[in-house]
């Protein structure tokens, strides 16, 4: 049995959802998300809450089952409260700041490294060493904070370059 796929997902207030078929559509304060899952996993919505069920016990449906779960829970997390990652830049003359839109990164190299996020996200500077990347979606912010933090990673022993806040290692 999936132990993940088993948990209802309650919806917090001002959170609506639409099924149509295996599209669903999650509507909140933050924005809406829509992604489409596989045919055979059934979604339903009752009083508020949202099930998963598999129609059989076959290896791929009860992957499928978590996975459809995991994913519906981020969607309703995303637009209710949203997410976020927070980097740091360490070394002498690493910073960063916003041209517009654009994430410039001056850390290490002959030129500033600039970056453009995508739409869904939004990147905030608390101080210029410290990077605040926020959005509805898990899969885009996470996507967008690896892209940041692979320009330069920080070093295994001078510790120098860009890490998650609150890490210590750099793998």
């Amino acid at each position: 049995m999936s132990r993940v796929g088993l948990h209802p997902i309650t919806l917090p207030k001002g959170v609506d959802v639409k099924i149509e078929g295996s599209q669903v559509t999650v509507k909140g304060p933050l924005g809406t998300l829509s992604r489409s899952f596989h045919p055979d996993i059934k979604i339903a919505l009752d009083k508020g809450i949202l099930r998963v069920s598999r129609p059989n016990d076959d290896r791929m449906n009860r992957s499928l089952h978590g996975l459809t779960r995991a994913l519906l829970n981020n969607m309703v997390v995303g637009v209710s409260t949203g997410f976020e990652k927070a980097l740091e830049i360490q070394g002498v003359g690493y910073r960063a700041q916003k041209s517009g839109e654009k994430l410039v990164i001056q850390i290490g190299f002959t030129h500033p490294v600039e970056m453009t996020p995508p739409q869904e996200v939004k990147v905030e500077l608390t101080n210029p060493t410290n990077i605040k990347i926020k959005g509805t979606s898990k899969e885009i912010v996470g996507e967008f904070a690896a892209q940041v933090r692979a320009v330069r990673r920080a070093d295994p022993y001078k510790g120098k370059g860009i890490r998650y806040v609150g890490r210590i290692r750099t793998s």
